[in-house]
């Protein structure tokens, strides 16, 4: 009985210690990574939208600090953080959020010089206040893409442009003429059926020394 006893303790020890020390390890994770310093400011700040996106840049803050799908994200140190506000709340994200991969690295200096791709970027300035309550009905109703293109004009050419892989494509026909001449080839050897007894003779007498030669192809 006690070695039944012993041994239903010792697997109940192990079923209930892993679970709590993974726990303490996820607090001890969560705990070592510091939160990012309050940006303070004087007024609420203002956005931009990035061309031929739906992210929202704070440009006058030395910090990047962007509003995508409902939320304020800001790396820091490595890491990234998100919140519901944009100068308080910040929790860490792990990860990088997919929408950075499409924020090009010199937005800044593009929004500075008022161009993008080489174009002129009149862009406009949103404040922060009316994200919170429109940037859905923007995303789905394209609003962006509505005003100029987003400030840039010279970019909505390329919206109605067939895509470069299609253009790769439409040459695909090319290779009808290869089935064109394939099967001339292939009667080749029965065109002597069909013409008179004298020429089937010369062709014979020809196709002999054709097999001839290729008896000799077959020694070599």
């Amino acid at each position: 009985m006690k070695r039944i006893f012993f041994g239903i303790l010792l697997l109940s020890l192990l079923t209930v210690l892993p679970s709590s020390a993974k726990a303490d390890v996820d607090v001890n994770v969560n705990i070592g990574i510091p939160l990012p310093p309050a940006i303070v400011f004087s007024v609420p700040p203002v956005t931009v939208v990035i061309p031929g996106t739906y992210v929202y840049a704070v440009p006058d803050v030395p910090q990047d600090i962007f509003f995508y799908g409902g939320w304020w994200w800001r790396p820091w140190e490595g890491h990234w953080y998100r919140s519901p506000n944009y100068d308080r709340g910040w929790a860490y994200y792990k990860g990088v959020p997919s929408f950075y991969g499409h924020v090009p690295p010199r937005w800044r200096e593009n929004y500075r010089d008022r161009r993008w791709q080489g174009h002129p970027w009149n862009s406009q300035r949103v404040p922060a206040r009316q994200l919170p309550s429109n940037w859905r009905g923007w995303e789905k109703n394209r609003h962006w893409e509505k005003q100029q293109h987003w400030g840039v004009p010279a970019m909505k050419p390329r919206k109605g442009a067939p895509p470069p892989p299609r253009r790769s494509v439409q040459p695909s026909p090319r290779p009808e003429p290869r089935e064109i001449h394939g099967p001339p080839h292939q009667p080749q050897p029965h065109e002597g059926k069909g013409k008179p007894p004298g020429q089937q003779k010369e062709k014979h007498g020809k196709g002999e020394g054709g097999n001839g030669h290729g008896h000799g192809h077959d020694k070599n």
